[in-house]
């Protein structure tokens, strides 16, 4: 998967593009290095699955998803979880529609990490614009599991997030968290004015025309 590294990320203000029913969302996953944010960002856009290195700054994919009146052009930012990096990181997420806070479930210091990365999060976004989900990973690593599925459900109740475990490695759930999204994404935009309504605020963009641009076939789903 390609990266970008900080000294190489062009900034530009990212824009909403509204035309033959498209929609172009911003997602961005957080959370600590090692819990499988590269691998969820790789299964969602070719739902292929391999062992990746730490993330440089921020890696960018994308996957295009088919609702019944709407195409959603996921831009998924994949940020780097490692400490020298947390400073710089609200660079990237600033601004986004949705954002995934991922969690390793074997592995509790990753959820302690994950509750913190919520609180960052709460400073940048506007409750009802951004779609926010807290993410249990490595569900294959179920009989070494630290973090049980009723602490990551009240956590994600508590501050009205979704919630799903998913496994990279397997795919499991991952298809479906990713389709739980987008709905929450058409359904916040506005219904009377229609998707030209649904604007981005400032933060980061990748300049047009540069970062990989990976997509795959279209995801039909239902209403």
């Amino acid at each position: 998967m390609a990266e970008k590294s900080l000294s190489s990320m062009e900034v530009s203000p990212p824009e909403v593009r509204v035309g033959a029913n498209l929609l172009r969302v911003k997602m961005v996953l957080l959370g600590s290095s090692g819990v499988g944010k590269s691998s969820l960002a790789l299964r969602f856009s070719k739902d292929q699955f391999k062992a990746s290195s730490p993330t440089v700054g921020c890696a960018y994919l994308t996957q295009v998803v088919c609702l019944n009146n709407a195409m959603i052009r996921f831009e998924i930012w994949d940020t780097a979880g490692q400490e020298k990096y947390h400073s710089v990181t609200p660079l990237y997420y600033r601004g986004a529609h949705a954002a995934l806070v991922v969690y390793d479930i074997s592995k509790r210091e990753t959820f302690v990490r994950a509750q913190l990365w919520l609180k960052e999060l709460e400073k940048q976004y506007i409750p009802g614009e951004t779609v926010v989900g807290l993410v249990g990973n490595k569900a294959d690593l179920s009989e070494a599991r630290q973090v049980s599925m009723q602490e990551g459900l009240r956590l994600a109740e508590s501050k009205g997030l979704e919630f799903m475990e998913t496994s990279a490695k397997s795919g499991e759930q991952v298809r479906d968290l990713l389709m739980t999204i987008a709905h929450r994404v058409k359904q916040g935009t506005r219904e009377d004015k229609g998707l030209i309504e649904w604007r981005e605020t400032e933060g980061v963009g990748v300049h047009p025309g540069e970062g990989p641009h990976q997509h795959s076939a279209c995801c039909r789903v239902g209403p």
